[in-house]
């Protein structure tokens, strides 16, 4: 009797402990995050933030730190909410804020919001940080700006010279197209796609475009409304899973704490 008690007690305790984990982990895996998490050197990037509502309030303001060596160029503008930015006395862009505006209620429980924005990467292969600062309607302000692993992380990019990178970045909308065809800079006549060599060239000399359409080309790229998808990030699907597994074994906990305490009160 005693140890059919303390077996019970035991299975109710890991059931409450791991459904505490599971709720954790659901909270863990929406974080504020900035793609794409790898783009080119020199590259202008189309860059997209993606902010959840963790609470049962809704967020009504945002704000992003510009990392140092990543040039801020432009940002989408979006109805229901004021757009701001911050600059140093060089007049560098620093941060940029989103916040509600006229009668938007902000992002609400069970949603999201993504905000684009266009920005030219650092010359050489580092890794930027997004810090970011997150408000909600009580005052309340998250603070992502904690290492990989912590429970409010800032989100990276690895800005690499590296072809695949390169590849990636214009996806995410700086001046060459996916396909490698040439965005208008070669010489006149040169209307076909241009050659890997001159295509890779190009990538990674920032200076042999034309700042205007440069800039043109990206900006096109957002208005048409083609986000990243960062759902398809590596480490989002691995957090999935696991917040999977740990969904189905809490629920055998409790099923097996049920059978227990039937059992205990049939004795």
């Amino acid at each position: 009797m005693k140890k059919t008690s303390w077996v019970s007690k035991l299975t109710s305790a890991m059931a409450t402990g791991a459904a505490a984990f599971l709720l954790f982990s659901g909270l863990a895996s929406a974080h504020v995050t900035v793609n794409p998490s790898v783009a080119q050197t020199s590259a202008w990037q189309t860059y997209t933030i993606k902010i959840p509502s963790e609470k049962e309030l809704p967020t009504t303001k945002i704000t992003l730190k510009i990392p140092e060596g990543v040039a801020f160029k432009q940002y989408q503008p979006l109805a229901g909410w004021k757009i701001t930015t911050e600059k140093n006395d060089s007049n560098e862009v620093t941060s940029i804020t989103w916040e509600i505006d006229g009668d938007n209620q902000g992002i609400l429980a069970g949603q999201f919001q993504q905000f684009n924005f266009v920005a030219q990467n650092p010359k050489t292969e580092t890794e930027v940080a997004w810090d970011a600062f997150q408000y909600y309607s009580d005052g309340s302000i998250v603070e992502w700006t904690g290492q990989p692993g912590a429970n409010s992380p800032h989100s990276i990019t690895t800005i690499s010279e590296d072809p695949a990178a390169a590849g990636n970045a214009a996806t995410g909308g700086d001046h060459h197209s996916a396909d490698g065809t040439s965005d208008g800079h070669d010489s006149a006549g040169t209307a076909g796609t241009a050659t890997g060599d001159k295509a890779s060239d190009t990538a990674t000399d920032g200076k042999k475009g034309n700042d205007d359409t440069t800039l043109g080309d990206a900006l096109s790229d957002t208005v048409t409304g083609q986000p990243n998808n960062t759902d398809s990030d590596a480490g989002t699907l691995k957090l999935q899973q696991a917040t999977l597994i740990v969904s189905i074994l809490a629920l055998i906990m409790s099923f097996l704490g049920i059978a227990l305490a039937t059992r205990r009160k049939k004795r």
